[in-house]
C-alpha cells in the first residue's frame, strides 16, 4: 500500500510542477479584439473563456472555446491566436478570459 501511495504522490507533485510552470509563463505580445460590429449595435458585452495551448517558442498552437456569447467568441478566437508568450521547456496549457 505505501508503494501505491508514493507512486501517487510523486504523480501529483510532477502534475503540480507542470500547472505551476504554466501558470508562471509570462505574456509578452497582446493584441486586443476588435469589439464586433453587431455586438455594438446589439450593446452586447461580456466575457469569452478560452483554453490555449502555448508552443515552447511562446506561439499560440490551439484555442478552445470554453465559454461567453458566440458572437465575441468569434473576435476573440481570431486575435488572442496571435498573442506571444515566454519561450519554455515544453508546451503549456492555459485558461484566458477576454473582455468584451
Amino acid at each position: 500500500m505505501t508503494k501505491v501511495r508514493q507512486i501517487l504522490l510523486s504523480a501529483m507533485l510532477v502534475v503540480g510542477s507542470a500547472t505551476a510552470a504554466a501558470q508562471a509563463r509570462q505574456l509578452v505580445s497582446r493584441l486586443d479584439p476588435e469589439y464586433p460590429a453587431i455586438a455594438v449595435r446589439m450593446n452586447l458585452h461580456g466575457t469569452v473563456k478560452l483554453k490555449i495551448w502555448i508552443n515552447p517558442n511562446g506561439t499560440v498552437r490551439r484555442l478552445e472555446y470554453i465559454g461567453g456569447h458566440p458572437l465575441l467568441a468569434e473576435s476573440a478566437l481570431k486575435w488572442v491566436k496571435l498573442w506571444k508568450y515566454q519561450p519554455a521547456a515544453q508546451e503549456s496549457t492555459t485558461v484566458v478570459e477576454v473582455k468584451f
